[in-house]
């Protein structure tokens, strides 16, 4: 059975299971952050479909996250989750995705659904089954301990893009649709927006970003980020969320949260975006 150890616990989060569960709870109920811990909801209205969350350290980025989390708790728990995240070292398939094994957290190991994993290699021959891309890169490790927070046990699909660009984010897109038409799932675009740009500029930046995904239009969404070349580095997983969600049937978009980066460190002159967004039925 492959395991994908961890690679950023005790850098971008606690290593201490016990840290860690009260940083997550300290990111519940930061200012920042909805402002107290959620009672996840077994049996909720299960309307969420996707959710766009950042991926930095928990100390500057966990308070927005904790907004996503905080939707998904009132929502119910999904069979299943997606979390698509970018490609950050460089390594490996242009876009890869693991079919089984488990990722372990400082909670404890995740199941990789292998069965839904399978579907989506299957339909999209785009994605490439590598381990190698994983191995190293945070965006998608970043969001599991939210999750297990939450709900203890789940499983989820894994997949890594290196290539971001709107063709690759429609096959994939539609391949997922295709592949959990009829299942609960829940996919998750990790990304952060701008880096390392004036509060001011970021701000303006990312809201024109934001209120594309607002509209639900992938396309113009990238066209954005590209025309103004917005330093966000998931575009391509924000995209594959869209286009699947709206194929799924997604009516609704909601900005829950944005922030950045110098919220917390009170250095705004070079500051990272960060943005909690659910897409719902």
């Amino acid at each position: 059975m492959r395991v994908r150890n961890p690679v950023v616990a005790g850098m971008f989060y606690e290593f201490n299971p016990e840290a860690l569960r009260r940083r997550i709870e300290w990111c519940f109920k930061h200012k920042i952050g909805p402002g107290e811990i959620p009672k996840p909801l077994v049996d909720g209205p299960r309307r969420l479909i996707g959710l766009v969350c950042p991926h930095a350290g928990y100390m500057y980025s966990g308070p927005v996250a904790a907004w996503s989390y905080y939707a998904l708790a009132k929502d119910g728990k999904p069979d299943s989750f997606i979390i698509l995240g970018p490609n950050h070292t460089g390594a490996g398939a242009a876009i890869s995705i693991m079919t089984e094994g488990k990722w372990r957290t400082p909670l404890g190991d995740v199941d990789i659904d292998s069965n839904l994993a399978e579907l989506i290699l299957k339909y999209a021959e785009i994605i490439e089954e590598d381990e190698y891309a994983h191995l190293s890169e945070h965006s998608i490790e970043v969001q599991l301990p939210f999750l297990q927070y939450l709900y203890g046990e789940f499983s989820f699909v894994p997949i890594c893009m290196m290539l971001q660009n709107y063709d690759a984010a429609l096959k994939i897109g539609q391949a997922i649709a295709r592949a959990t038409a009829g299942r609960d799932v829940v996919i998750i675009a990790s990304t952060d927006f701008s880096h390392y740009e004036p509060h001011e500029i970021a701000f303006e930046n990312d809201s024109a970003v934001i209120n594309r995904i607002l509209e639900l239009d992938a396309k113009g969404m990238m066209d954005v980020v590209f025309r103004r070349r917005v330093s966000m580095c998931g575009p391509g997983p924000t995209a594959v969320a869209l286009i699947a969600s709206k194929l799924l049937g997604a009516k609704r978009v909601e900005k829950l949260k944005y922030s950045t980066s110098g919220d917390v460190s009170g250095n705004y002159h070079a500051v990272v975006g960060y943005a909690s967004i659910a897409i719902y039925r």
